[in-house]
């Protein structure tokens, strides 16, 4: 139903969307997760054009949307979208918020659209407050509202973004409701959201964003139990992480170790794993800094807070091979000590980067 292809997005010099590649299907529900900032809510307002692409391709049923001769009003119409916010119509009533769009635009006559108002108050558990303004609603109510209205144009496809974002959590299962009445009902829809539950109950597939791109896709069953790569896993566990460059032999391993304690702390990682971090971090890099330069290794100390695991990262640019099966060593004791402080050792190759993962006990 939607195809898009190499979608971008910069605002001035800020790439926002960088290479966007995605296929919805009518019925699907698409739930979009990923950190703020990454692009999720840019990418639903390209859809419908509230926001231009910068470049790229959008397909609704086989018609390019981007086309000179487009017919964006109607191609519009077709694809509905929620805000945050809620966007009522303050000076009218629940009922005339919905009747106003199907009367303009889609020139229904009054009692129809008034009907068809009704009807969708009903579904939405709000007939009671037909007559009511949206400032004597609740937030949750405006929400559910602002659902009904969008449903009064009937459209083919729903666009919500973080539709429970501005909502007390008291609220927030009453407008998850509705929106699972929806996706029972066969309706396409794609949304943003933060609610990670609700996104594996409701959807059929899972778009994972980061960094302006869909990083990872798949099945509510793959993204949330068996994430395939690194960051999803990072976002997925919850996970916080410190990251430090390390390019010279000379590097500070004062400074790091100072922030390595600092991170531990803020996370309340009790004093074991913590200090089992500093000696690991101090001997992997002696080791990884023991090859031949010149050195370009990341290091990440990452604490998952849904698992409650302490794991140090270190991915170097190098020949393939694990760095500590490598390494020429005058002595055992540093293989000896990163035994002694980790549970399990890890190791990939990614493009032309080793990568060790040491968990910390």
């Amino acid at each position: 139903m939607i195809r898009v292809e190499h979608l971008s997005k910069r605002f001035g010099n800020l790439e926002v969307l960088k290479d966007i590649n995605a296929e919805i299907a009518q019925g699907e529900v698409i739930s979009i997760i990923g950190p703020s900032g990454t692009g999720k809510s840019t990418f639903l307002r390209c859809l419908n054009l509230l926001d231009q692409p910068s470049g790229g391709r959008i397909e609704i049923d086989g018609q390019d949307i981007l086309a000179p001769k487009a017919n964006v009003p109607a191609l519009r119409r077709r694809m509905g979208m929620v805000f945050q916010s809620f966007n009522l119509f303050a000076h009218l009533t629940v009922l005339e918020n919905l009747t106003i769009g199907p009367v303009r635009l889609l020139a229904k006559p009054p009692g129809e659209a008034m009907t068809k108002g009704l009807e969708l108050l009903r579904m939405v558990g709000l007939a009671e407050k037909a007559h009511s303004f949206p400032d004597e609603l609740s937030g949750g109510q405006k929400q559910r509202v602002a659902i009904a209205r969008c449903l009064s144009m009937d459209p083919e496809i729903i666009l919500f973004d973080e539709p429970t974002s501005a909502l007390d959590p008291t609220m927030v299962s009453e407008v998850l409701a509705v929106i699972r009445r929806l996706a029972r009902q066969g309706m396409t829809m794609a949304i943003v959201t933060h609610e990670m539950e609700f996104a594996r109950d409701v959807s059929t597939r899972v778009f994972y964003m980061d960094e302006g791109l869909i990083y990872e896709e798949g099945p509510p069953e793959q993204i949330f139990d068996h994430p395939q790569r690194q960051r999803t896993r990072d976002f997925i566990g919850k996970v916080r992480s410190l990251s430090y460059q390390v390019t010279s032999a000379d590097y500070d391993l004062y400074a790091l170790v100072g922030k390595i304690e600092g991170f531990c702390e803020k996370h309340l990682i009790p004093p074991r794993p913590a200090h089992g971090a500093q000696l690991l971090a101090e001997e992997a890099l002696g080791i990884l800094l023991s090859h031949p330069g010149p050195h370009d290794i990341h290091l990440t100390l990452a604490y998952s807070e849904k698992q409650r695991h302490l794991e140090l990262r270190l991915d170097s640019r190098g020949p393939p091979g694990n760095p500590l099966e490598t390494a020429d060593l005058p002595d055992d004791l540093a293989l000896a000590i990163i035994r002694n402080y980790t549970e399990d050792i890890g190791y990939e190759r990614v493009g032309e980067r080793n990568c060790l993962r040491l968990r910390v006990k």
